[in-house]
């Protein structure tokens, strides 16, 4: 399957995984594990709805001078970060990345 996409997988911990790639593959967005496969649709389905609100985007900088963002639900609570950006407007970018592709990227389930 090519990209943007969403991506389920099994991690380490045996929970369950999402990951946003962009059109170029890489990754752009991140979850949390998921005791449960269901969950992590659910996750999924979260992103897709919140995405295209620029008010669901927490913009943060980390202690180290990088820049990154979370996706944050309707009731707060955080559903996807995104990798680490040398910039602000690297940060940005990936915002408006997400914004694009999360609402109708298709999902490929490599979980077992």
């Amino acid at each position: 399957m090519n990209h943007p996409k969403f991506t389920i997988f099994t991690g380490k911990d045996n929970q369950y995984y999402f990951r946003l790639t962009a059109r170029n593959g890489e990754i752009i967005l991140g979850s949390e594990g998921y005791k449960s496969k269901s969950g992590c649709k659910n996750g999924i389905q979260s992103v897709k709805e919140n995405a295209p609100g620029d008010d669901r985007y927490d913009r943060r900088e980390s202690s180290n001078g990088q820049f990154y963002f979370v996706l944050v639900a309707k009731n707060g609570e955080p559903i996807g970060r995104s990798e680490m950006y040398t910039t602000a407007q690297g940060r940005d970018n990936g915002i408006k990345a997400v914004k694009n592709t999360a609402p109708n990227a298709p999902i490929d389930d490599t979980s077992a």
